[in-house]
């Protein structure tokens, strides 16, 4: 029967029938695995926004029209309405790029979240402790990069 309710325990089922833990050892090999897939999702987003970043300096080097800037508050006052016009066309190789990686990102986030979902504390906490390593590792380094940040594993 599957727990609605978070429980310790060694016995756990993540993602798949086969994939199930019946001993201390499976489980903490199960455990390192979720780790090391957040610790993942987070380099995987590192290299997503520093692809799109670099793809738009390359874009400005290449004398591609460059983005025009918003008009005065159009982006604070509707920020889910405005959009930037696309740069170097509406389709290059670089946006098909970022959106593979994104959707790569995307399966990966919403395996981690099915991965929660199995309730066992030992995989919520491997899961958060992963996602705040990967975080330290790979995405707070750079802070002259602007993009906004979402705390959502899923985004």
């Amino acid at each position: 029967m599957m727990h609605m309710t978070f429980y310790w325990g060694k016995k756990v089922t993540i993602l798949f029938d086969f994939w199930r833990t019946d001993s201390w050892t499976s489980y903490a090999i199960t455990l390192l695995a979720c780790f090391i897939f957040s610790v993942f999702y987070q380099y995987m987003e590192d290299r997503r926004q520093r692809f799109k970043i670099l793809s738009i300096a390359n874009s400005k080097k290449n004398n591609y029209p460059s983005p025009t800037p918003p008009p005065p508050n159009a982006a604070v006052n509707a920020p889910l309405l405005y959009t930037y016009p696309a740069v170097g066309g509406k389709w290059n190789s670089a946006r098909f790029a970022t959106a593979i990686l994104f959707g790569v990102n995307s399966a990966i986030g919403y395996f981690l979240m099915l991965a929660i979902m199995s309730f066992n504390g030992g995989v919520f906490i491997a899961v958060v402790l992963g996602l705040s390593t990967g975080y330290l590792l790979f995405r707070t380094g750079d802070d002259d990069d602007v993009v906004v940040d979402n705390p959502c594993a899923c985004a």
